[in-house]
């Protein structure tokens, strides 16, 4: 993901955020007067090489859904379609947390009924155990320490690499079931990033282990680590001792790590030979599968969702022809059409946008600022005038045949407003470093980023501030900045029409972006898999499912 750097691009490429329900039902005529089966074995595929890691600081790309059924959260997203399942929930808490010292001290007061699978209370200092752990494994893929590391009093001081002694962070307070947490400023949306994937409740002595594959904990969540065979096979069993409110109806989940490649594992899942499996989304659009023609859309075994993906492009506003020229980046925005881009994905792989926020966002305010199904050549030429400097752009795409394809049309687009474009692609793993390299002299490159939690902040903030080391164009706008960082401190309805505006007026006249879509998340399940079980999250919120 551009966010936190290199490693993790690849994963928010074709997972993105995790954090949100979106239910989708069938119209399942008499099936819905058949009581919902609650045992029975649901089966999951997976290639080795995606890491099978179960460790929630370190989650892998292809079993992130698989640790949410083990997790239990302080704050978390109902297992609900919008709006509901977009409003922030308690889950261990009691309650929404107390708010104090200017908005600088949280205080949780947790339920006494949650329990480890084991029968251990789930206390405060199961939460501490995982942050500290989330600090300790930061440089081996704890991407989760970044939300706390510069905000929480001392956690900065909690160095990477695993220790045998337990620590404590000078700004968290964990007695018994209350849990206070100091910040070093306010961050309103605090609770928000509590609800990330990765603040789950775990055992108080659970070391921090950088490889994490092999790890068994006992679990907080619904189901718990009962197997794990690093690359080959893990179980979970049901947590008898779990009583949240989440859904689980299957007995346990069985994963082989038998599958070739993802192809493979979609195959397996075809044939009913597995019940899921994990696939980037460009495998399931590939012409051979013909999902569509053989399921239909959300009906039965083939769903098709809107993610939470941004696929855009970023000027690079720090160097050349895009610094200090708004009027050439806007230009570029109505030069592009939108629809031809996409084209080279294919229709099915996003929805078209030419802003920075996601549709599904309360602060959403659609605007039609750019055309998307079409260029605006004549005021696109207008805004350009003047303007083009060297007339040279230097794109740069990962070395993926889509994505070549896409720099193809805009190189084609752009000759309309008299820019010539030279496309340079890199294989996937060197992309980043590339493009995060100040020293090389791209003018416009491709990006996706998800967010880490549900918050309007994880997009414009994360990046178009001119501190954040996600801001991949460098832009950097003391007027901006300035906004950004005052909408941040902003609560409720007045944060969510904040960051509405701005989304728009960023789009309309900075224009730091060239927006394209927001990539959309595909799921395969077998036909033993009972679609009024199927929640979307937009990834298969694997707690929910039952099996016919």
């Amino acid at each position: 993901m551009h966010s936190r750097a290199a490693a993790s691009l690849l994963i928010l490429l074709v997972v993105g955020a995790g954090v949100l329900a979106v239910t989708a039902f069938a119209d399942l005529g008499s099936s819905r007067r058949k009581p919902i089966r609650n045992d029975g074995t649901f089966r999951i595929t997976a290639v080795p090489s995606q890491g099978m890691s179960l460790d929630p600081a370190l989650p892998s790309a292809a079993l992130g859904s698989l640790i949410e059924a083990t997790c239990a959260r302080l704050m978390r997203y109902p297992d609900k379609p919008p709006p509901k399942g977009y409003t922030l929930m308690p889950e261990v808490a009691k309650r929404y947390p107390k708010s104090s010292n200017g908005g600088k001290t949280f205080s949780f007061e947790l339920r006494h009924d949650f329990r480890f699978n084991n029968g251990e209370p789930v206390r405060a200092d199961a939460f501490e155990r995982q942050m500290i752990r989330l600090l300790e494994l930061e440089d081996y893929g704890a991407y989760g320490a970044t939300l706390i590391r510069n905000i929480v009093v001392g956690a900065n001081r909690i160095q990477n690499g695993p220790v045998e002694a337990m620590r404590h962070i000078e700004g968290i307070r964990a007695h018994g079931y209350r849990l206070v947490i100091r910040l070093n400023r306010p961050v309103p949306d605090f609770p928000d990033r509590l609800a990330s994937p990765w603040f789950c409740a775990v055992p108080p002595d659970l070391p921090a282990d950088r490889q994490g594959a092999s790890l068994r904990f006992a679990g907080s969540g619904p189901y718990y680590v009962a197997e794990n065979v690093p690359g080959r096979r893990i179980v979970l069993e049901r947590n008898k001792k779990y009583s949240g409110t989440r859904p689980h109806h299957v007995d346990r989940f069985v994963v082989d790590g038998n599958a070739s490649d993802a192809s493979d594992a979609l195959d397996r899942v075809a044939q009913g030979r597995a019940d899921w499996g994990w696939a980037s989304p460009n495998r399931f659009f590939e012409p051979k599968r013909r999902l569509i023609e053989r399921y239909g859309t959300n009906k039965s075994q083939f769903w098709l969702k809107e993610g939470l993906n941004f696929n855009h492009y970023s000027f690079n506003t720090a160097r050349g022809l895009f610094q200090n020229n708004a009027s050439l980046r806007r230009a570029v925005n109505f030069a592009i059409n939108r629809r031809a881009l996409r084209a080279a994905g294919g229709p099915l792989t996003g929805r078209l946008t030419d802003q920075y926020l996601p549709p599904q966002l309360q602060s959403f305010r659609d605007a039609h600022i750019y055309p998307l199904n079409r260029a605006d050549v004549r005021t696109a030429r207008k805004l350009a005038a003047g303007h083009t400097g060297s007339g040279r752009v230097s794109l740069y795409v990962p070395d993926i045949l889509t994505l070549r394809a896409g720099a193809q049309v805009i190189k084609q687009e752009l000759k309309s407003i008299r820019l010539t474009v030279e496309i340079k692609s890199f294989p996937f793993p060197v992309y980043v470093a590339h493009v995060l390299d100040t020293a090389e002299p791209w003018d416009l490159a491709w990006s996706s980023w998800g967010p880490d939690y549900l918050d309007p902040s994880t997009y414009l903030n994360s990046l178009l501030d001119g501190k954040s080391v996600s801001n991949w164009g460098h832009f950097d706008s003391s007027r901006y900045n300035r906004k950004l960082r005052r909408a941040a401190l902003l609560q409720g309805e007045a944060r969510e029409r904040e960051y509405g505006r701005l989304d728009v007026e960023l789009a309309r006249d900075a224009a730091p972006l060239l927006a394209l879509s927001y990539g959309n998340a595909p799921t395969l399940v077998s036909k033993n898999v009972d679609p009024r079980c199927i929640v979307l999250r937009p990834d298969l919120d694997l707690t929910a499912v039952c099996l016919k």
